[in-house]
């Protein structure tokens, strides 16, 4: 005795359901066609309904390239402090790191796999380890690839290129914070 799957349909909004061991391929597709357009014709438009599903959908994913108006703000958002305080500590962990640059911790350890400056010491357990001078070269990386917009292959080019990269990087630093400084000086007047 073979036995058989049975299946139902209970669309009673269709007008003649015919059993589907009596249509044939073509005829079902037929029938599923002029089903889809009756639907349509009474529901909105296809680009109707992706405005309103595109719009139910406006997380913020985490995943993927990051646009440049976020980019822009998240450089805002770096908080690395002073160097006297930076230098008080001889290591930070991966997770304070990646707090001050706003950044996740599997981004840092990707710089590091690309970039040969960073070199962070690792314990027993592979925990990383940062740095005081590891940080500053994290802050040059951080600033040619999302300030200056540098592709990675461009800014190792850049970082073997250029001897003295650290040298511009701090005396750009240092205009940054003489500007920031007139500007509060000029809306404090």
């Amino acid at each position: 005795m073979s036995l058989k799957q049975a299946s139902f349909d209970f669309d009673f909004q269709s007008e003649a359901i015919e059993p589907e061991s009596v249509l044939t391929p073509e005829e079902k597709l037929l029938s599923a066609v002029k089903e889809n357009r009756k639907r349509m014709a009474t529901e909105e438009s296809p680009v109707e309904h992706a405005v309103i599903t595109a719009s139910a959908d406006e997380k913020k994913s985490t995943r993927g390239r990051m646009k440049i108006s976020e980019m822009k703000a998240s450089v805002l958002m770096v908080d690395i402090p002073e160097d006297e305080e930076l230098f008080s500590k001889s290591y930070y962990s991966i997770g304070k790191v990646s707090e001050m640059f706003n950044v996740n911790p599997s981004l840092l350890r990707f710089w590091e796999n690309e970039f040969s400056i960073l070199k962070p010491r690792k314990n027993g357990k592979g925990d990383r380890f940062f740095r005081p001078h590891d940080i500053k070269n994290l802050q040059l990386i951080y600033h040619l690839l999302r300030e200056r917009k540098f592709t990675i292959e461009g800014a190792k080019d850049y970082l073997k290129r250029s001897a003295r990269a650290d040298e511009k990087f701090a005396l750009i630093e240092s205009l940054k914070r003489l500007k920031a400084f007139l500007t509060e000086l000029k809306t404090s007047l």
